[in-house]
């Protein structure tokens, strides 16, 4: 067997060096780290092609030219009669690089049959450079009409058309796509599941609202899955379901399945204490019922991660973008999560949605951060291809960028320099209070004196950009002399207090230079640790002081 190494280093999955294929599976991941779920379930239900196909990943940090080289390479020289195949999955992340991709493959290579698939290429298709440079598109589904249009191209009759509605098939006749997580994904990657698929709601900023419900797959069959992975090693899940906590009784007996293989308290269960389980879930904020709750109390710190999209607090924006969501159980239930479970929170609020102004989005920021959830993600308003909230454009005066990620460059309420003033905001946010740094320092700079936690923090943002003029390349030594410099000297709080803060933030995140405003305070270095951080432990960065 040989195996592709990608430009971090890492083996990718193996390939049979003795017989090329005639199908190659191939995306550009954001990073190594995440491994293509929907490469897998086209590989596995590929069924008598499966021996004709392989898998190759890359990351959009590698150089068209390297990948077209390595697949090329996998394929091998083309011969008369021949049929050879690359199917692509476009993403918004990645459709720009694949793009390139394409082009060089059309130069050097026209004879390959290229198929697109994937969100990106679901939907307005007809607008699109990269759809152009390929021989057939799949929209929708593609576990199963890949193979079969792998099996008209090689055997006939060959299709008519070149852009294919994919077919749905009921989900308990699909082949699950676990077993085709390598042991070197199991090892180093984050391994996406997936107990159903769809989601029943509508908000139309996302691609789910499309679906007309939510489909479960067997529940004996996944967790059986499930169990099969964890036997081979697996200890890191994240599901991709849109709505974990829709049907209840699948989310307790699958809370339960992971219940079952915690170690017993105070005997770690693993060699590596890093290998400890973690599961990852997106859930509904209002829908957490007592028999719920009462399961997610029996976890452990550590393992249970839940990522909750509240996007916003204003209820006329809510009805403007068809989303339901009842805002008093929403915080009755994150208090709740916060206060009397060990789940890490992560929260979602969105920038720029139709109507909703600067003003308004405060407001509901520092509704949110007055539940204390353990990370706030700020994300920007992006009109997804296919999504219904294009049909705000004209009455809110939406200006998304031409080109992908299709971000709102302004609304009728939000400019573009405050568009772009938030942009900053976020990027700061992430280095200060969602990376766990500065848990003492940002309570300081968000509640010492302050009304509103989200003015205060936009103070600095401003203050920061502008001494600094830069969102990326800031270390946690600038960081942390930037904000002993504005807390005093903007803010007038005493050099005693500031110092104090920072220092214990600075000693607790293990980082090891000197910064200018704690010289001659920072105790005595110590040999580093060696061995890795648990999840539990790097998750106590976002503790409450």
């Amino acid at each position: 067997m040989a195996q592709g190494i990608d430009n971090t280093g890492m083996p990718q999955a193996s390939i049979t060096a003795a017989t090329p294929p005639a199908i190659l599976l191939a995306t550009l991941n954001a990073k190594y780290i995440h491994a293509s779920m929907g490469l897998r379930y086209l590989l596995a239900n590929m069924g008598d092609l499966k021996p004709l196909t392989q898998l190759r990943e890359f990351t959009i940090a590698r150089k068209p030219q390297e990948v077209v080289d390595e697949l090329l390479a996998a394929l091998g020289a083309p011969a008369p009669g021949v049929v050879q195949i690359i199917g692509f999955g476009v993403y918004i992340w990645n459709v720009t690089q694949t793009c390139e991709v394409l082009r060089l493959l059309e130069a050097t290579r026209p004879d390959i049959k290229v198929i697109l698939g994937g969100p990106e290429v679901s939907h307005e298709v007809d607008e699109q450079d990269i759809v152009r440079l390929a021989d057939f598109v799949i929209t929708g589904w593609g576990d199963v009409s890949f193979a079969k249009l792998c099996r008209a191209l090689l055997n006939g009759p060959k299709p008519l058309m070149k852009v294919i509605a994919g077919e749905q098939p009921p989900l308990d006749t699909l082949t699950l796509p676990y077993a085709e997580y390598t042991d070197t994904d199991l090892a180093h990657r984050l391994l996406y599941v997936e107990a159903s698929r769809g989601c029943p709601f509508k908000c139309e900023f996302c691609l789910s609202s499309l679906d007309k419900t939510a489909w479960a797959f067997d529940l004996d069959k996944f967790l059986a899955e499930m169990q099969g992975l964890y036997l081979r090693g697996a200890r890191n899940f994240k599901f991709v379901d849109r709505t974990f906590n829709l049907k209840i009784d699948a989310s307790i007996q699958i809370l339960q399945f992971f219940l079952d293989r915690l170690p017993p308290p105070g005997d770690v269960g693993d060699a590596d204490p890093a290998g400890a389980l973690f599961v990852h879930f997106e859930v509904i904020p209002d829908q957490l019922p007592d028999r719920l709750k009462a399961m997610i109390a029996r976890f452990p710190p550590g393992v249970l991660q839940f990522e909750v999209g509240i996007q916003s607090f204003n209820v006329d924006v809510q009805q403007r973008i068809s989303r339901k969501q009842d805002n008093e159980k929403t915080s009755a239930n994150l208090h709740w999560l916060v206060n009397e479970s060990n789940a890490h929170l992560h929260t979602d609020l969105i920038f720029g949605l139709p109507g909703e102004t600067l003003e308004s989005f405060a407001k509901g920021f520092d509704q949110l951060y007055a539940l204390r959830p353990h990370e706030i993600q700020l994300g920007i308003l992006k009109r997804l291809r296919g999504t219904p909230i294009a049909r705000h454009t004209e009455e809110y005066g939406m200006v998304y960028e031409a080109h992908p990620p299709y971000t709102v460059l302004q609304t009728h309420a939000i400019d573009a320099p405050t568009l772009q003033r938030f942009t900053r905001f976020a990027r700061y946010w992430d280095l200060v209070a969602n990376s766990g740094r500065f848990k003492q320092t940002y309570l300081i700079l968000l509640e010492e004196g302050v009304a509103s936690p989200f003015n205060a923090f936009l103070d600095f943002a401003d203050w920061l950009w502008l001494t600094q003029q830069k969102t990326s390349g800031l270390t946690p030594e600038i960081l942390v002399d930037a904000l002993f410099d504005y807390l005093q000297n903007v803010r007038g709080l005493p050099q005693a207090t500031v110092q104090a803060a920072l220092l214990g933030d600075y000693i607790a995140s293990g980082a090891r230079a000197n910064p200018q405003s704690l010289k001659g305070l920072l105790p005595k270095q110590q040999a580093p640790e060696q061995s890795p951080k648990t999840l539990a432990q790097r998750q106590e960065r976002h503790q409450p002081a």
